[in-house]
């Protein structure tokens, strides 16, 4: 049973994989496809481009990945919102075109989410739910969310997730990874960019998505990080009525934080909501090294008191304790304007390739700091002035931690929102305490004996090691183990391209063999006739004609006469 469920998957990715290719074929992206080995897809494709829908020819490229990435569906828009977040690895028009792809679908049906509700939690649904509105209060491409009361009179929201939207994930990502490994395969250069790693990242991030239990421990870890915050407020899950496909949360009844009209005739106090929002978000960033990922207003709720509530944990970003020393490191060395330092930092933690220009990369990088040194503090924004650090160091093909992104994004978000609330609001001040902090920490003796400690562990380790991996390499050599693979990249097109050359060749000269044969055996008159000639000769001249005819229309849909 498992072998068929997972042929029938197989059968699922690779129908997926046509469709998208075809997609992307029609949208103009052909030449893509045959730089991966798809030339027949791409030359099908042309036969589907979208001037019916729009006319491509007056689109960017960016644009017309846009409207693919629509056409495709869920999977494709999520991917497109995560590469949004990427600016190391995609062109910055492309970034800015897929920040207008819209998580938006139409809901489906309440019979749908009865039957999946029961599903996930084997039983009718009145066994948990005294009442369910029928109405979702949103839909999205994973989930869709409606009030409910359980039996005990509690008002709670549902988030249900979407029928058969696991396996077409599933689908969409065995396609995915089988146009990264032909990218990898022909594209040269491509290993840069890491399509596979990519793809990865995105299965990784949207199973975690599709996984509501996850969501719950998020919001039950996160509060636990601020027991001690009494004017931080978490909606309390219900495991009761929840599984991996369903999750209930506490009802919150409170006023977007956008709403200002409304934060002003509640008695709310806007200043004092921008700090605290601030200090919240910083501590989840510098303190614990667990964030939310999505602070868009949308989900942040204000109660009575000035108490704040965040929503939806359906993403989150994660910073080691060396990516927070990285981060605090980075921006102390910023601040002192040590450029030096700064290219060190990066030397160490970031993804470099070997022809990285250091001396051009340190002047961009002093430019950078100039342009905000005669900024008063209370103007600089420091979210964009992340954001502008990271597109500046990716110009130098310096990968970056795809938290970090999420962490720049999350900080334009948060500096707007607090701006929009409080005129005045000035996050670098909020920074400075926990910047010091972090100093103070990371200078401590206590800081300072684990480093040590752990670097000297770190010697001990190699020194253990390097004899036995030594006799092992010398033991290979004896045994003519040791092996090196050579791999040529780039040279995939050119084959192809031999190989078309060669068949090309030989058919010309079957050809030639077919025409200069029956011309000779029309000088034979005796034997079998037809029409009038040799049959032999009018056979030749026949297949002859035939094989033209094929040879012609290959060079044709080829389109390289």
């Amino acid at each position: 049973m498992l072998s068929f469920f997972k042929i029938n998957r197989n059968i699922r990715s690779i129908r997926r994989y046509w469709n998208i290719a075809r997609v992307l074929s029609a949208y103009g992206f052909d030449h893509a496809l045959e730089a991966i080995g798809l030339s027949d897809i791409a030359a099908r494709g042309r036969r589907f481009l979208r001037h019916d829908v729009v006319d491509i020819a007056r689109l960017s490229a960016a644009e017309r990945m846009r409207l693919a990435l629509e056409e495709l569906g869920p999977t494709f828009v999520k991917l497109g919102q995560l590469l949004s977040t990427r600016p190391d690895i995609i062109p910055a028009p492309f970034v800015r075109e897929f920040e207008k792809l819209q998580d938006q679908v139409p809901s489906f049906s309440f019979a749908e989410l009865t039957a999946q509700v029961e599903r996930e939690l084997h039983g009718p649904i009145h066994d948990f739910f005294a009442e369910i509105d029928p109405e979702p209060l949103a839909a999205a491409s994973i989930a869709q969310v409606h009030r409910a009361r359980l039996l005990t009179g509690e008002q709670v929201v549902i988030k249900v997730r979407r029928p058969g939207v696991v396996e077409l994930v599933e689908a969409d990502i065995g396609a995915l990874m089988s146009l990264a490994q032909l990218a990898e395969r022909h594209v040269s250069g491509s290993e840069i960019y890491d399509p596979v790693g990519v793809v990865r990242e995105f299965a990784r991030t949207i199973r975690r998505e599709m996984d509501f239990t996850r969501e719950g421990h998020t919001i039950e870890k996160i509060r636990d990080n601020f027991a001690q915050t009494g004017w931080l407020h978490f909606p309390h899950v219900y495991w009761g009525q929840s599984a991996r496909g369903v999750l209930t949360l506490e009802y919150v009844n409170g006023i977007k934080v956008s709403d200002l009209d409304r934060l002003e005739r509640g008695g709310l106090d806007r200043r004092i909501i921008a700090q605290r929002g601030a200090d919240a978000f910083l501590e989840m960033v510098l303190k614990h090294g667990f964030f939310h990922g999505d602070p868009h207003p949308g989900n942040v709720m204000i109660l009575p008191g000035n108490i704040i509530c965040l929503l939806d944990y359906g993403i989150v970003g994660r910073l080691d304790e060396e990516l927070r020393t990285f981060l605090s490191d980075i921006l102390l060395a910023i601040v002192n304007r040590d450029m030096d330092q700064v290219v060190s930092l990066l030397l160490f933690a970031g993804d470099i390739s070997d022809s990285l220009d250091v001396r051009a990369l340190k002047r961009d990088l002093s430019n950078f700091i100039d342009s905000y040194y005669e900024i008063p503090l209370k103007e600089i924004e420091v979210g964009r002035m992340l954001m502008e650090f990271i597109e500046i160091i990716t110009l130098y093909s310096i990968r970056i931690q795809p938290d970090l992104m999420l962490l720049a994004k999350s900080l334009i978000i948060i500096e707007g929102m607090g701006r929009s609330l409080d005129p005045a609001f000035n996050m670098v001040e909020h920074l400075r305490p926990f910047m010091e902090k972090a100093i103070r920490r990371r200078m401590s003796p206590r800081r300072v004996a684990h480093d040590i400690n752990a670097v000297v562990a770190s010697y001990l380790s190699l020194a253990r090691n390097l004899p036995r991996d030594l006799k092992e390499l010398i033991n290979r050599v004896n045994r003519n183990k040791f092996k090196i693979d050579l791999e040529h990249r780039g040279l995939d097109k050119f084959t192809a391209d031999f190989d078309r050359s060669i068949n090309r060749l030989s058919s010309s000269l079957i050809l030639a063999a077919l025409i200069i044969g029956s011309s000779i055996i029309m000088q034979i008159e005796r034997g079998p006739q037809l029409f009038g000639l040799p049959a032999l000769a009018f056979l030749g001249y026949t297949a002859a004609g035939l094989i033209g005819l094929w040879w012609v229309y290959g060079i044709i849909r080829s389109g390289r006469l």
